[in-house]
């Protein structure tokens, strides 16, 4: 229907489809309608000028006739030839409203931690600098300049930029910006040394002693972090672990980072979930409160016996690592084992030491039973027993 002559009866005949479209009008050169796949319809101009591409909103179908949007259409584009600010720029296209609709719409989406970080990059880092701007009016000029100021903190920076990415895309379907214009397509992002961090044999010897000398006062916590290194588990699968979760000899998590998921077992693993108490909801108890126990309560202890041990720039994440690292199978294994949509992660785990690396092709579901466990209780060995070695037992 390009070149139609658009009137209220034909736009509102209009069906939405799986992607947005547009309808020019016949009439009026570069004004049309946008039919976006929740059915909405918005009034647009789109226009060159002084080599520059111009979008505007003019309004939307339900609020305007297409007479009254026209004629706005029209004021719009004249004052663009005449160089000056086009009129009638409706509130709700502002960079922060849009932000807002979005966020709205991925509650149901994504899960409440997700949402809560995403929403400080967006305070923090992005509001700061594109709020109180038309969102159709940011460009890619924009963006970079943007990105190149915060140089300074690049991991913010790059966990940044897919927020605001997922906004201008949800712009375009919302038929706030023209098709295909992210203007945060193609920009690099920055190049960082790796956080992954090891424990090699000797610190987990000394983390083994730190965690023995403290299993009567905090058992708790020695509980969690050893079920870190031998489950290659996220603190957070551990410490919000109910008692149903834990059942036939396994672990089967209703929620992770990949959603729900099946966590085998080590004999040693098995042991220390068999001496925590089994009553109530909870695997660790809030002491204080009747949930889990907080995040706050796994970190301090940790904070301490990492300091105890001279481990200072170990995290808990990075008993999941270790674990990996000390798990003398093949990639297939490890995939299968973790769940865990990075798969450099995973291929590190793998290859870091020459004798423990296996060629991927010879992976069989079989060699989860026979190498993986094995390997996992070969861990449990060191935190037990402080004078033996990970890489010596087979």
């Amino acid at each position: 229907m390009t070149g139609t002559n658009l009137t209220d009866a034909r736009i509102g005949a209009l069906k939405p489809r799986k992607t947005s479209y547009d309808v020019r009008d016949g009439k009026l050169k570069a004004f049309g309608v946008r039919v976006t796949p929740s059915g909405g319809k918005r009034f647009f101009v789109h226009c060159q000028h002084r080599g520059s591409r111009v979008w505007k909103i003019v309004g939307d179908f339900d609020a305007i006739g297409i007479d009254e949007a026209r004629s706005r259409a029209g004021g719009m584009l004249a004052a663009i030839r005449r160089g000056e600010a086009a009129p009638a720029r409706p509130e709700e296209t502002l960079f922060e409203a849009v932000a807002g609709t979005v966020f709205r719409q991925y509650e149901r989406r994504l899960k409440a931690s997700t949402l809560y970080v995403n929403g400080k990059y967006l305070r923090n880092q992005i509001l700061p600098r594109f709020a109180g701007r038309p969102i159709a009016e940011i460009d890619g000029r924009d963006v970079r300049s943007w990105f190149a100021s915060l140089h300074a903190i690049p991991v913010t920076a790059d966990r940044s930029m897919p927020v605001l990415s997922v906004i201008m895309r949800e712009a375009e379907r919302m038929g706030l910006r023209p098709e295909g214009s992210n203007p945060c397509r193609g920009i690099r992002r920055y190049r960082r040394k790796g956080r992954e961090r090891f424990l090699s044999d000797e610190e987990l010897r000394r983390l083994s002693a730190g965690l023995s000398a403290h299993a009567d006062e905090y058992p708790g916590q020695v509980a969690v972090i050893r079920l870190l290194l031998l489950t290659g588990c996220r603190k957070g699968e551990i410490h919000t672990l109910r008692r149903s979760d834990y059942r036939e000899g396994h672990l089967f998590l209703r929620d992770s980072k990949t959603g729900p998921r099946t966590v085998w077992l080590s004999d040693p693993a098995r042991d220390i979930l068999d001496t925590l108490d089994r009553t109530g909801l909870w695997m660790f108890p809030s002491p204080r409160k009747g949930g889990h126990c907080s995040q706050s309560w796994l970190d301090l202890f940790w904070h301490r016996v990492r300091e105890e041990a001279r481990l200072e720039d170990v995290r808990l994440h990075d008993l999941r690592h270790s674990c990996a690292a000390y798990s003398s199978n093949p990639l297939y294994s490890l995939n299968l084992f973790f769940r865990h949509k990075i798969r450099k992660q995973i291929v590190t785990g793998v290859t870091l030491d020459s004798d423990g690396a296996c060629a991927a092709s010879c992976a069989t579901p079989t060699i989860f039973r026979n190498r993986v466990i094995p390997a996992i209780a070969a861990c449990d060995a060191v935190l037990r027993y402080p004078g033996g070695s990970v890489s010596t037992i087979s």
